[in-house]
């Protein structure tokens, strides 16, 4: 049983308990926490409560016990993964295109977590719950780049802590069709899911505040290089706000990226539009930075990672408009 505490601020007053929690630990779901609750693991200034709603004052102390993770139904896959470093803590991992982080319905199985299991020989966090053993955070299937996986589980709270405190290090760099107003600037919209397509999120005025800042690092005749840096990390988060400014990522089949709007519509161009998305081959978001503080040894870590071959490769077939 893992047990942590955490003091309530004077800004944090008045919030519900399990939005609290979630703020706080940062790597478990609502639902999760909501559960935990319900089945007494968690306490206000001593007293358990059982009210996932109950409002939490300044200077409250609050106590969360985790259990300790169940034996998962989850079997080991042995897959050559890209480590970028590891420890008896944590492993950072370069992720490739179309590899799954966790099981999910429509993907049970031949996921980073089958294969987190194999080389980790199942000694994974267990806090994420028993589906997600390891995973900090995650990115999208086509999303390409640099995640961290715990080990444990005091390395996967201070993790997520980080995380929830937005002081990890986490920038993106993307191709993306049209250019932006500015060539820099924030982008703060709320983000839920899209009520008439449930794989689909879109910029909904109930929904989790999100913060992406961006900025052009390369300009094309009618495609932009940018960079990004998540403030929140929202599901589809950078696809979402980069889409909402009329610039979708490039060959992003959800978000507007495979038939773009406001790119000139001659026959050269359409062949082009095409060309790029037959080379991309998935959506083109790369996660090329990512820096946080060892949660044990306190060492300061940054990683970078390039772009896979096919980003390059756009990119490239991109310049060639500009040089002709």
């Amino acid at each position: 049983m893992q047990s942590c505490i955490f003091h309530v601020s004077d800004e944090e007053g008045g919030r519900r308990l399990d939005s609290f929690l979630v703020s706080r630990t940062g790597g478990l779901s609502r639902s999760y926490i909501s559960t935990l609750i319900a089945n007494g693991n968690a306490a206000v200034c001593d007293v358990i409560t059982l009210r996932p709603a109950q409002r939490v004052r300044p200077g409250d102390v609050v106590r969360l016990q985790i259990p300790d993770p169940v034996e998962i139904d989850l079997a080991p896959m042995p897959m050559e993964l890209d480590i970028v470093f590891e420890d008896d803590h944590l492993v950072v991992i370069d992720k490739p295109a179309g590899l799954v982080v966790h099981p999910t319905p429509s993907s049970p199985g031949g996921t980073l977590v089958n294969a987190l299991l194999a080389h980790c020989r199942s000694s994974l966090s267990g806090v994420s719950g028993e589906l997600r053993p390891g995973i900090v955070h995650r990115l999208d299937k086509d999303t390409t780049g640099l995640l961290v996986v715990a080990k444990d589980d005091e390395t996967h709270i201070g993790l997520s802590s980080q995380l929830a405190a937005r002081t990890m290090k986490r920038r993106y760099v993307a191709l993306t069709w049209n250019h932006p107003v500015t060539p820099s600037g924030r982008i703060d919209a709320p983000i839920g899911r899209d009520p008439r397509h449930r794989k689909k999120m879109g910029i909904d005025a109930r929904g989790r505040r999100a913060v992406t800042n961006y900025n052009v690092i390369r300009k094309y005749d009618f495609a932009s290089m940018m960079e990004c840096r998540l403030e929140t990390g929202r599901t589809h988060q950078i696809r979402v706000h980069v889409a909402s400014i009329g610039c979708p990522v490039i060959a992003d089949d959800r978000y507007g990226g495979m038939k773009p709007r406001g790119v000139p519509s001659s026959r050269a161009v359409r062949d082009l539009v095409a060309d790029v998305i037959r080379i991309a081959g998935h959506q083109m978001l790369h996660a090329e930075t990512l820096g946080f503080v060892h949660p044990v040894t306190g060492e300061e870590l940054e990683f970078n990672a390039a772009p896979p071959l096919e980003f390059r490769l756009a990119a490239r077939r991109l310049e060639k408009v500009l040089d002709s």
